[in-house]
């Protein structure tokens, strides 16, 4: 008889083994972490987020699912199975944990007074067993993403090694206040630059200021050094062109390196390379730091042809995972 509970800091080095299992089968590598999982199960990440917790009779664990309450009309789920069990019983365990997901965003759409939410999920892309349980829990893959990644050499911390902004384009980190706080006003700015930059792009929800906060703040990874502007300056005041927000990988112990959260630039500064300078901020910023590597994801579907400059850039695709959907209509009361 399985035991069914919310997971507790106790448990966080075994679920973060969990994933890291799960991860290793599918693409023979990980990046599961016990800092990452107390973020979301006991950090200030946890008001967010909702958890099941599913053992054996032997105290094992079976089956992880969390929910997350990611923007108004988007909730985010991950379902983990152990690897090692097998498939009579393994797809009734997600069957019910996808059942519970669906029904916990049903209940965050309700209490934001909606009458639907979308229910996001994912899977890589070589991970039949997972896609197979996904699509049996009524999602439908609608995106494939390339989890692109760039070796950094030490010499590209250098004063000029790499490339200056094009003129009329600056670069800098948010500010700072005196008291080492971070500028509130730079970072609404950050946060407008992305809203804007992204309201056309694939599945974009709009995400208020304190969400947007929250969010990036209980990342363990977070750091207001890894958060740069770009802006124009051609003539007049300063005028917010595009914004990139990065964070530390490895932070559980593993070699650092730098990932790309956001990189948005909005239409007006578009075709000035500011993408490109923005990149060469954070390539430059990782070498200084003695790390080895700065990493993405890119829209394998957009039209944009981002891919190309990343490309251009180093970068390289080391795997592919997906996004799956479905939109859930809650039933009058």
């Amino acid at each position: 008889m399985a035991v069914i509970c919310t997971p507790t800091a106790a448990d966080v080095a075994e679920l973060a083994e969990l994933q890291r299992r799960h991860e290793t089968a599918v693409r023979g590598s990980s990046s599961a972490s016990p800092e990452r999982v107390a973020a979301l199960v006991t950090g200030s990440g946890a008001a967010t987020h909702r958890h099941r917790l599913v053992r054996g009779d032997d105290g094992r664990t079976l089956g992880w699912a969390w929910v997350q309450d990611r923007a108004g009309g988007r909730v985010v789920c991950a379902v983990t199975i152990a690897p090692e069990l097998s498939d009579d019983k393994a797809d009734p365990l997600a069957a019910e944990l996808f059942d519970w997901a669906a029904g916990q965003a049903a209940d965050i759409a309700r209490a934001r007074g909606l009458s639907e939410t979308q229910l996001d999920s994912g899977a890589f892309a070589d991970d039949p067993r997972q896609q197979r349980w996904l699509a049996k829990a009524g999602l439908r893959r609608v995106r494939r993403w390339w989890q692109m990644s760039r070796p950094v050499q030490p010499e590209e911390g250098e004063p000029d090694a790499l490339p200056a902004p094009r003129p009329g384009v600056s670069i800098r980190r948010v500010d700072r206040e005196a008291d080492g706080s971070v500028a509130e006003e730079d970072v609404r700015r950050v946060h407008d630059v992305l809203e804007q930059a992204f309201v056309d792009h694939f599945n974009s929800h709009t995400e208020t200021f304190a969400e947007f906060y929250l969010r990036l703040r209980t990342d363990p990874g977070h750091r207001w050094d890894h958060w740069w502007l770009a802006e124009l300056v051609d003539d007049g005041p300063a005028e917010p062109a595009g914004a990139l927000v990065a964070t530390v990988t490895g932070t559980d112990g593993a070699t650092e390196g730098s990932y790309v959260e956001y990189l948005g630039v909005l239409p007006n500064a578009r075709g000035r390379g500011v993408a490109t300078s923005l990149l060469y901020a954070l390539i430059a910023d990782a070498a200084q730091r003695g790390r080895d590597m700065v990493g993405l994801e890119v829209d394998a579907d957009s039209p944009t042809g981002a891919d190309r400059l990343y490309t251009a850039l180093g970068f390289s695709t080391a795997y592919v995972t997906e996004s799956w959907h479905c939109q859930l209509v809650l039933p009058q009361r």
